[in-house]
């Protein structure tokens, strides 16, 4: 089969497109020819060896997939041939990717792809709807009524995060720094869309809320500024942080505990089958209703391989803000 994989770490210049074993699936495993993959931060920090992982070389790149299956192991009791699905959590600790024609995928580690959801939509919303769900519904229990401030709204996982608020009724507020960004997130209903760059976030945030404040904070972003956060905080309020891993702001602690605030952080491949079973039956849901949708900036064939880590790469760390959406890779 063809697969974009790496002999070693390094920058995208390492991604190879050659033929490599098509797997076979073992007992509790399924074989699923895959019809997307997508591209996401932690791809390239694996890639650069930046994130410490086991590393069966040559290694297949990539989390998220969807396609349909060809194969089962005889201990499979979740699906069948010709079933349709999608999943995450691949590319990590020790499992191959799905930069491939194929992969050999744990049955636990799927979900069934609902009639009429394109197989491109289901692998760009993959990981980062699996980790906004995460942090709306297991880290800070949003409830119908509250109100949640997104901190970089339009990124992959900001994206779902404001639309998982909204599907469940709550009030949403986000920052981007782009127009079509701004434009992207009035258009999935935010309710205050602020600019970061030139709006006065404390104050637009006061007014919106009457002075209450936020009661969830949800950092998609390294957070930088925890003294705006704990401002922005109404009592009792809840923060939840999923990235930055250099990151070392200050931390307000007096301010923090006088409100009563909790904060939290998680990353999402150290989370169950089980736990994750449960983001994903939502997204199904929202996926089918039309109330979570895929935003997909761009989209690469497998030769394309280093181009889409370049891309990805340019946004994540190097700030270039050229990306809107999810990276889809196509075999």
């Amino acid at each position: 089969m063809k697969a974009a994989y790496i002999d070693a770490v390094g920058g995208p210049e390492v991604i190879r497109i050659g033929d490599l074993p098509t797997p076979t699936p073992l007992p509790d495993e399924v074989l699923v020819k895959i019809g997307a993959a997508s591209v996401n931060p932690v791809d390239t920090y694996i890639r650069a060896g930046k994130v410490a992982m086991n590393l069966p070389m040559p290694y297949i790149l990539g989390c998220d997939l969807a396609g349909t299956i060809t194969e089962v192991g005889q201990a499979v009791k979740r699906y069948k041939v010709g079933d349709r699905v999608w999943g995450s959590n691949q590319g990590l600790l020790g499992r191959q990717g799905t930069f491939a024609e194929y992969a050999a995928v744990q049955e636990d580690w799927l979900y069934p792809l609902p009639s009429g959801v394109m197989e491109t939509d289901a692998a760009s919303l993959a990981l980062v709807g699996i980790t906004a769900h995460l942090g709306l519904f297991w880290r800070t229990q949003l409830r119908p009524y509250e109100t949640v401030f997104v901190n970089g709204g339009s990124g992959g996982v900001g994206l779902c995060v404001v639309q998982m608020a909204k599907a469940v009724g709550a009030k949403v507020i986000a920052t981007a720094g782009h127009p079509a960004k701004i434009e992207c997130l009035t258009q999935l209903g935010v309710d205050l869309v602020l600019n970061y760059k030139t709006d006065n976030i404390v104050e637009a945030v006061k007014e919106f809320t009457k002075g209450k404040g936020v009661d969830v904070h949800y950092d998609t972003v390294p957070p930088t500024d925890f003294e705006r956060a704990v401002e922005l905080m109404a009592q009792r309020g809840r923060m939840v942080v999923m990235a930055g891993r250099a990151a070392r702001p200050v931390f307000p602690n007096g301010a923090f505990y006088v409100k009563a605030l909790s904060l939290s952080g998680f990353v999402m491949f150290s989370m169950t089958a089980d736990e994750q079973r449960i983001c994903a039956n939502d997204m199904n849901k929202w996926m089918t209703s039309g109330q979570l949708k895929a935003i997909i900036g761009k989209s690469y064939s497998l030769d394309q391989a280093v181009e889409a880590h370049q891309l990805q790469e340019a946004n994540t760390t190097g700030g270039a803000g050229t990306l809107l959406g999810k990276i889809v890779v196509v075999p």
